[in-house]
């Protein structure tokens, strides 16, 4: 399976650099691939020199075995040619000849058609001329030949008279030249010279002119002449043609006839070595580069081997960090439900050993037994489909007997080819998450209980800062209608319209109730979508006792739209209006309160109610306690109306602040609501 490097998804440079160097079974690896390697260069090394010396050996030997092939032949046949000239002479010198002429002269000597003479005899232009030089009598044949080059300059009449001397003398064939022409310039001519003694008298000497080139020619058989070239070397010469790039060099070999300096130059003709050791060593060669590339391509891959095996270490110090540092319960399991793994942390959570969970089934040994049921139900749901995206809560037991609370997500765990073989758990210890939850429980039905106290104290405060006006006067015109009864001062008109006077206080106080209870259930608020603008100038009329004088509208002439409660609303507006013409009847001026309904000036998603007074004004230490409950500025107040209308603009989610009105001088109260989009439904 071929490696790839990994892809670099992660940087593991800082853990590489950390990591150990290679181990020593490592490094013996490499240094055996090496030393292999250096093993089979050197086998190569060793073969080519191998063979080469073999293939020079090999030429030395052939040149060898050829130079005395050669010799050995030119000896064969040129001791036949004197055999066959010596059979000559004695025809000669018996007079054979005499009856049909000259048989030298003619050619027409009946040896050379007798297929049993020498090669040199019978091949055409090697014997150029012969004679017979007779001591007593007549000469016959190519004397003329003969002398001819006797003439030819002293270097010829010496060479001829020593041949003729060495064949009286020593009664033997005897060679002479090359002979040379009038300039000096050597030729390839010969002379064979054989006596006939008749006793230990000396006939003559049969001559023969031979020529050397052409005898080369017919020595040569044409097996010999396909593998190698033959030059004649003449009277010393030592040039030799200069060998072909890569080709054998000449030699030479000497033609052993006394009294001629002859030798012949062997040419090779293409590679002589022989082809077999080449195709082996070729092959040898490629098995042996094949190994080299295989031994490469084994570094290569132990190289990249070596890589991943570093960067899995790498990546195990890093996992086995994380598994220390991490405080969240790791836990495998197969799809049979058996445990396959579990980290520290997880065994820390429920006080086991890790020998003791690995391998351990259903039901597990931290389930509690009275949730065994329930657990082996959520088990089973687990490995049919895992956890939802929330997760599932659940209780296990601690080896103490303690309950802990967990919350488990599952996530697949598949193989390297994405086949699921089992599950992945995360189990977060949630224990003291459920007693914060507990606890806060418990505090929200303290800070619900309290709540209830305060709306009741709310409730209280608020019907008796509001019952207190209209109740006193219901009073005060009860009296006085019980007085002017008494003394029968009353008319019918006047009681008439006492009477209705009360009715309007008592409608007024019944008003009070109702806004008070509705904000009492803040938290049940009967929001739609209301124009502001009617309910404004609705609340103020109601407030205003002293006139329509002391207090001026200025409203939009368009629809104003919110999203709130109309009686808490209400409320709020009848409370402003009430308290600012309180404030402004305390001033030194006319009392004088401005309502007014303006966009805000830095969110256009909200609208401003400003309710402006003319009065005193609020102090500025004073701005920052003035909407706590139970705070006044007013003499006998209770400090609970400007906290009411802060309670109800919150919860419209608005807010409220004060500030000095510029035109009037005095307080500026202003409530900011937000608008109701078109898109907003009024809710029942």
């Amino acid at each position: 399976m071929p490696l790839s490097s990994p892809p670099p998804a992660d940087d593991f440079a800082l853990l590489h650099a950390s990591t150990r160097h290679a181990p020593d079974r490592s490094r013996w690896t490499v240094l055996w691939m090496m030393g292999l390697a250096v093993l089979i260069v050197s086998a190569v090394v060793a073969l080519g020199w191998y063979l080469n010396r073999y293939e020079s050996e090999e030429e030395e030997r052939r040149q060898g075995a050829d130079a005395q092939w050669l010799e050995q032949s030119v000896q064969f046949h040129f001791r036949r040619l004197e055999s066959d000239v010596a059979q000559l002479a004695r025809q000669a010198a018996l007079g054979r000849a005499a009856s049909g002429g000259d048989a030298v002269g003619d050619h027409s000597d009946p040896l050379a058609d007798e297929s049993s003479a020498g090669l040199l005899l019978r091949a055409p232009g090697v014997v150029t001329a012969r004679a017979w030089l007779a001591e007593e009598g007549s000469s016959s044949g190519d004397v003329a030949v003969w002398q001819a080059d006797a003439m030819g300059g002293d270097a010829n009449q010496q060479a001829l008279q020593t041949l003729e001397d060495v064949a009286r003398g020593l009664r033997r064939a005897s060679y002479a030249g090359p002979m040379q022409r009038a300039d000096g310039a050597s030729t390839d001519r010969l002379w064979l010279a054989v006596p006939y003694f008749d006793g230990t008298h000396m006939a003559g000497v049969y001559v023969v002119q031979l020529a050397m080139r052409a005898a080369v020619d017919a020595l040569l058989p044409p097996w010999f002449a396909r593998k190698q070239g033959v030059r004649l070397v003449v009277d010393g010469d030592q040039t030799s043609p200069a060998a072909a790039p890569r080709q054998p060099a000449p030699y030479r070999t000497v033609m052993n006839l006394p009294g001629a300096d002859l030798l012949l130059e062997v040419v090779p003709q293409g590679p002589q070595a022989p082809a077999v050791p080449r195709v082996f060593f070729l092959v040898a060669l490629m098995f042996l580069l094949g190994m080299l590339a295989a031994l490469a391509a084994l570094r290569r891959d132990f190289a990249k081997r070596q890589q991943v095996q570093q960067r899995l270490e790498a990546e195990v110090a890093l996992r086995t960090a994380m598994e220390r540092s991490v405080s969240i319960g790791m836990r495998a399991w197969d799809m049979d439900g058996r445990i396959l793994y579990v980290n520290n942390a997880f065994c820390s959570m429920l006080g086991y050993a890790g020998e003791e969970l690995r391998g351990a089934r259903a039901p597990m040994p931290y389930w509690p037994a009275e949730q065994a049921a329930q657990l082996s139900a959520l088990h089973a749901s687990v490995m049919r489909q895992g956890t939802q995206p929330q997760g599932t809560e659940a209780q296990f037991r601690h080896r103490d007997g303690h309950l802990v609370d967990v919350l488990i997500h599952e996530a697949p765990l598949t193989a390297a080819d994405g086949t699921q073989i089992g599950w992945m758990s995360s189990v977060l210890d949630i224990s003291e998450r459920k007693r914060a939850q507990r606890l806060a429980a418990s505090q929200q039905e303290k800070l619900e209980a309290s709540a209830r106290l305060v709306a009741v104290g709310e409730v209280a405060s608020t019907l008796a800062h509001e019952l207190n006006q209209p109740l006193g006067a219901l009073a005060s015109f009860a009296n006085g209608l019980v007085n002017r009864l008494q003394r029968g001062s009353v008319s019918q008109g006047e009681l008439a319209a006492v009477a209705q006077r009360m009715a309007r206080l008592a409608e007024r106080a019944g008003g009070v109730t109702q806004r008070v209870n509705a904000f009492a259930r803040r938290r049940e608020l009967n929001l739609q979508r209301l124009d502001l603008v009617p309910l404004v100038r609705r609340a103020a009329h109601s407030a205003q006792d002293a006139g329509p004088a002391t207090l001026q509208l200025s409203l939009p002439p368009g629809p104003v739209w919110v999203q709130g409660d109309e009686l808490l609303l209400e409320h709020l507006v009848h409370n402003l209006c009430s308290n600012a013409l309180d404030w402004a009847r305390r001033g030194e001026r006319p009392p004088q309160v401005q309502v007014r309904l303006e966009p805000s000036a830095h969110d256009a998603q909200q609208v401003c109610l400003e309710v402006a007074d003319n009065g005193p004004g609020v102090a500025q230490d004073a701005r920052g306690r003035i909407f706590d409950a139970f705070y006044s500025t007013k003499e006998g107040g209770m400090g609970m109306g400007l906290a009411i209308c802060r309670s109800i603009a919150e919860a419209h989610h608005g807010r409220i602040l004060v500030q000095a009105d510029a035109a009037l001088g005095g307080a500026l109260f202003i409530a900011e609501l937000p608008l109701a989009g078109p898109h907003i439904v009024a809710t029942p």
